[in-house]
């Protein structure tokens, strides 16, 4: 059974799906813009939810920072920047691979 992990490298703008301590898939991600930064820290996902509606593309993590996730979008020309309210924001078909691979509870480690 898989011990999933996800990295996300705010730096390099990229979210990472570790098994163990090996990094199987890496995905291009959004993040927050100067006044509203992606919080560092580790984390874990709290909820799951298949198209959630409104600007959160096709599926919604929620982390277990209050208001925060790793969701998909609306508009994919924003990946890659730093344009969000502090979440991550993938690619749709991006976020149903990872969304099917990991569980709740899987841990979320954001750094710089």
């Amino acid at each position: 059974m898989p011990n999933y992990r996800i990295i996300v490298d705010l730096s390099d703008r990229m979210l990472y799906l570790l098994d163990g301590y090996t990094v199987v898939r890496g995905f291009p991600v959004g993040i927050g813009k100067m006044l509203t930064q992606t919080p560092v820290g580790t984390f874990t996902i709290v909820n799951k939810a298949p198209n959630p509606g409104g600007p959160f593309g096709a599926y919604w993590m929620g982390l277990s920072k209050p208001h925060y996730g790793i969701h998909g979008t609306n508009d994919p020309s924003s990946i890659g920047k730093e344009v969000s309210h502090g979440c991550i924001r993938m690619h749709n078909e991006d976020v149903v691979q990872l969304a099917d691979l990991v569980p709740i509870g899987t841990p979320v480690t954001i750094r710089k």
